[in-house]
């Protein structure tokens, strides 16, 4: 795929932005706070719900459990409109609401640069129902310093006081928030 988006022209990823840009967004995340979640093994790249002898429950401790909502459509069928649960820690929703509506003495409000709804300010993106282990990848990478790119450097004092737990509480509220409709910066590569 990236060798593929390389070598496309600027005419083509105007189009191909405009094509997906169109398309109307379902919600695909679906946020539970919860104390267990089910056992899970991963494939392709997923957590995957263990089924079987395997099957049981666990303590859900200090993590984002992502699994699909249908492993069979999701894992088989490749069915687009099979959307995913993202278990998250009890409270951790009102938690990270604090954080991303006022910093809560720690970091900046997200809809600073992320706008009102966080669904995107200009070039800056939506965060609002995307996955939260991706959110969270970023967030820690971004910490780290092992997350590159032109807009990173004005993260790096957002993120520098949140700890993982933070981490957690930020993502399991944005991706309980409504993403609302695909849009473009209009920005180029």
């Amino acid at each position: 795929m990236i060798s593929f988006a390389k070598n496309m022209t600027d005419d083509e990823i105007k189009q191909a932005a405009q094509y997906f840009g169109a398309i109307k967004w379902s919600p695909w995340i679906r946020v539970v706070e919860t104390d267990t979640v089910p056992k899970t093994r991963i494939a392709g790249g997923m957590f995957l719900v263990e089924e079987g002898a395997q099957a049981g429950k666990e303590p859900i401790g200090l993590r984002v459990i992502e699994t699909p909502e249908k492993t069979e459509d999701t894992e088989m069928l490749r069915n687009s409109h099979s959307g995913f649960i993202a278990y998250v820690p009890p409270g951790s929703i009102k938690k990270g609401e604090a954080l991303v509506t006022n910093g809560a003495g720690k970091t900046t409000q997200c809809a600073v640069c992320h706008g009102a709804n966080l669904q995107g300010l200009g070039p800056v993106p939506g965060i609002a129902g995307r996955s939260p282990s991706y959110l969270v990848r970023q967030l820690y990478d971004m910490q780290a310093g092992s997350r590159k790119g032109e807009w990173t450097d004005l993260m790096k004092p957002v993120v520098a006081k949140l700890t993982a737990e933070d981490m957690i509480n930020i993502v399991a509220y944005t991706a309980s928030r409504p993403a609302g409709e695909a849009r473009t910066s209009g920005g180029g590569r």
